[in-house]
């Protein structure tokens, strides 16, 4: 069997807010790509609930933040879509993402 890793550094202030991030995915290519925000989500099958870890930097704009959930969420529905073959329902969550743009003030922004 084989293994690989995919790692976060953080760097944190006095207060322990992230100040530095950076990830790696050798297997991907990436060797300490710099990052202002992360989202890892994990499935505990025992409690069947997802755990979650959210980090930004202090230094993350909140445009960026705003554009990241939109992105995150037309992830979500692609992914669900792909795991469940369930369209209408893939379809309602980019309608939400959609919505969210919306009212964010992001709908036109790349």
């Amino acid at each position: 069997m084989r293994k690989t890793q995919i790692t976060v550094e953080v760097e944190l202030d006095e207060n322990h807010v992230p100040e530095k991030m950076s990830w790696n995915a050798q297997d991907g290519g990436i060797n300490h790509q710099e990052t202002k925000a992360a989202m890892i989500s994990v499935w505990d099958d025992k409690e069947r609930e997802a755990l979650r870890i959210d980090l930004w930097t202090k230094e993350m704009p909140m445009d960026d933040m705003k554009q990241f959930y939109h992105q995150i969420f037309i992830s979500m529905a692609n992914s669900y879509q792909r795991a469940t073959n369930e369209n209408e329902v893939a379809d309602y969550i980019i309608e939400f993402a959609e919505n969210f743009a919306h009212q964010a003030g992001i709908k036109n922004q790349k």
